[in-house]
């Protein structure tokens, strides 16, 4: 039975990054297909005027918190999570699974080029990954209003031929959460995962933020520090803050 609390109306999965990676060996033994999804608190904020990607992220079988907020939210509702458990991190632990049982793998956005690289330095870290394929983002799909286009069944028709076992996909959010849940039923493997920027990261084109920060739940600070740009993106967080203090009913179980 999974135990859950509910955030602005997304159903967080309440567990440890260890109960993730349980989670994900037992769907790995699974006959069906299981979507991981890890919506942070902005995520969580576009639910509120997006309620399609609200349903999409509370139809996965697997919702991690990905965004301190999300933890700090529970905690002052008094219903706390046990830990902030990132898409990344769990990507990593899934690579580590992967190569332990021999499993296969694609790779599916970032910019043209971007997946081809993560593959490399996946090979050279995790040799006993099957990587069965990988293809940039940059095509016309579901995730962008092109469902149905001759582009995304070739990704799709490429994907299936390659029997993967796990597929990493790395559109962003909600692009990836759309993409997944419109072809989670034409796509034969055992777990599906939406985590953002993870490629670009394995890739080595962009670097996650210090240990330090990461330990204070301040990446995107750190982030911020780095593209000020993102302030705009960045001000949901105190509005975030604002409606879960004052409101009694937002974070429920």
């Amino acid at each position: 039975m999974r135990e859950k609390i509910s955030i602005l109306g997304v159903n967080i999965d309440k567990l440890t990054l260890k109960d993730a990676v349980d989670r994900v060996k037992s769907f790995l033994n699974s006959n069906k297909i299981n979507t991981i999804y890890t919506p942070n608190t902005e995520v969580v904020m576009e639910t509120r005027k997006n309620p399609d990607l609200k349903n999409i992220v509370n139809s996965g079988d697997l919702v991690i918190p990905d965004g301190i907020g999300l933890v700090y939210a529970s905690k002052i509702k008094k219903r706390p999570l046990p830990e902030r458990v990132t898409g990344f991190d769990l990507s990593m632990k899934i690579l580590e699974i992967a190569n332990d049982k021999s499993c296969s793998l694609f790779l599916v956005g970032g910019k043209p080029g971007i997946a081809d690289r993560a593959v490399e330095n996946i090979k050279k870290q995790y040799p006993n990954i099957n990587i069965v394929g990988s293809h940039h983002g940059y095509f016309k799909g579901t995730h962008i209003g092109y469902k149905e286009h001759e582009e995304e069944i070739q990704v799709l028709n490429k994907i299936n031929e390659s029997k993967p076992d796990i597929i990493f996909v790395g559109f962003g959010a909600p692009k990836q959460e759309k993409w997944i849940h419109e072809n989670k039923d034409r796509l034969n493997c055992k777990v599906i995962i939406g985590n953002g920027g993870t490629i670009d990261v394995l890739a080595g084109a962009v670097k996650r933020a210090p240990e330090i920060y990461q330990r204070l739940g301040l990446e995107w600070f750190y982030r911020l520090m780095k593209d000020p740009k993102r302030i705009k993106r960045q001000m949901v967080l105190p509005l975030f803050v604002l409606i879960v203090l004052f409101s009694k009913d937002e974070v429920v179980k």
